[in-house]
């Protein structure tokens, strides 16, 4: 992936914005990502209802829909057997998810040509702000256009966007726009766009609170919109504050430049309970791999490290460490978390689920004084030229020892 700043989003009314405000501020999202990503190697797919994840039998999770599959009420999050239930119909496929990543930064590769200021906010959703990018690629809306056009020429993955004057409608916009659509909210029209759409729509607001405003007798943004904001404070605490604001599309519209990350973690469910060792192990290694590997991306070194072990029937335990000096190598992190799950692993129970975290994040240079100076600086030419290799092959291509199997094969993980 192309380097990028980080961002964070500066909230406000749309009263806070500055008078010569534009649409300017883009939100790509990809059309069934995961799905299309498939049919690249699976054309013969195309039009079918398809479904990746695993297969219908399987414990486990939908990952993605095709819109064939999503018309029979297949959605991502569901369970693959009540997805194969929904829709037996369809093709079930397991992930790929080296081969997303892959392609996630080719399209990021893209974004980048168009704005300095690109946000990854998941592997197939970007934010973009084209302002004072006109010369280049002309008025914000052509700009998106041409955008675009260029990822499905490209790529060959289908993209939708909208373009607004906030973040959030410019994320309802590419929604509406789904699939293959581009969305243009013009500067003053938010409130109207939203006004007819299902409170639902709006970001944030889940199962619960559309059922709270439901038996309030709300039911769309324009009703929300009505309600006023001490009532709504009253009946939801703090969150009322922010239905007001999100309900005439506010909330973010400014992106502030280089916000840091807090934590950077991954964990990983497996499809069955296992308590088998060299999964285990094989997986921590793995999962400490990546976190380094963001962990060096984003040139800082952490200090605390916490283990994630859940077991079956969903008792989850953490603990964590703090280290005395902060670090980034990959050797002196995965020594620890090797030591947290040994210590800490109960061996009668199969596990669910394994997660690192890392975190104290600093800027600190300084390493942990558990390898002499020249194996050190061995250490750090060896994740500096494997971080080089797995940006241009895969990170599953490139693996230290301990995320190999016995069988000298690599552990491919979803994350």
């Amino acid at each position: 992936m192309p380097e990028m700043a980080r961002f964070r989003a500066k909230h406000g009314s749309l009263e806070e914005r500055p008078d010569d405000a534009v649409a300017s501020i883009l939100h790509v999202d990809m059309d069934a990502f995961f799905v299309s990503v498939e049919l690249l190697e699976r054309p013969e797919l195309r039009g079918k209802a398809v479904v990746v994840g695993g297969r219908p039998d399987q414990r486990g999770v939908v990952t993605a829909a095709s819109y064939e599959a999503r018309k029979f009420g297949v959605h991502s999050a569901m369970p693959l057997r009540t997805a194969g239930k929904l829709c037996p119909h369809a093709v079930f496929l397991d992930g790929h998810h080296e081969k997303y990543g892959l392609w996630s930064d080719r399209v990021a590769t893209i974004l980048a040509k168009f704005s300095p200021i690109v946000e990854m906010v998941s592997i197939d959703e970007a934010y973009l702000d084209l302002a004072g990018t006109e010369r280049l690629h002309g008025p914000p809306l052509a700009a998106a256009d041409k955008l675009l056009r260029m990822i499905t020429r490209t790529t060959e993955l289908p993209c939708s966007a909208g373009l607004a004057t906030t973040r959030l409608v410019a994320k309802v916009a590419s929604d509406q726009a789904k699939p293959r659509g581009l969305v243009w909210v013009a500067p003053g029209q938010e409130a109207g766009f939203l006004a007819p759409l299902p409170v639902r729509k709006i970001p944030g607001i889940g199962e619960v609170t559309e059922r709270a405003l439901r038996a309030l007798g709300i039911e769309t943004v324009e009703q929300l919109a009505a309600v006023a904001p001490e009532k709504l404070e009253k009946i939801f605490g703090q969150w009322g504050d922010a239905l007001y604001r999100k309900a005439r599309g506010g909330d973010s519209y400014e992106f502030v430049i280089d916000a840091e990350p807090k934590s950077i973690s991954h964990n990983h469910t497996f499809g069955e309970d296992t308590n088998d060792d060299e999964s285990l192990h094989s997986l921590l290694s793995h999962l400490s791999q990546k976190a380094c590997k963001r962990l060096r991306e984003a040139g800082l070194a952490a200090r605390t490290l916490t283990l994630t072990i859940r077991y079956a029937g969903f008792d989850t335990h953490t603990r964590a460490k703090t280290l005395s000096e902060p670090t980034r190598l990959d050797a002196d992190i995965f020594r620890v978390f090797q030591s947290l799950f040994a210590e800490h692993r109960d061996r009668k129970r199969k596990i669910r689920l394994l997660g690192v975290a890392l975190s104290g994040l600093t800027h600190g240079a300084a390493q942990l004084d558990l390898l002499d100076p020249e194996r050190r600086e061995r250490m750090e030419k060896l994740t500096r030229a494997a971080d080089k290799l797995r940006d241009r092959f895969g990170f599953g291509k490139v693996q230290f020892g301990g995320s190999l199997r016995a069988d000298g094969s690599s552990s491919e993980h979803e994350e």
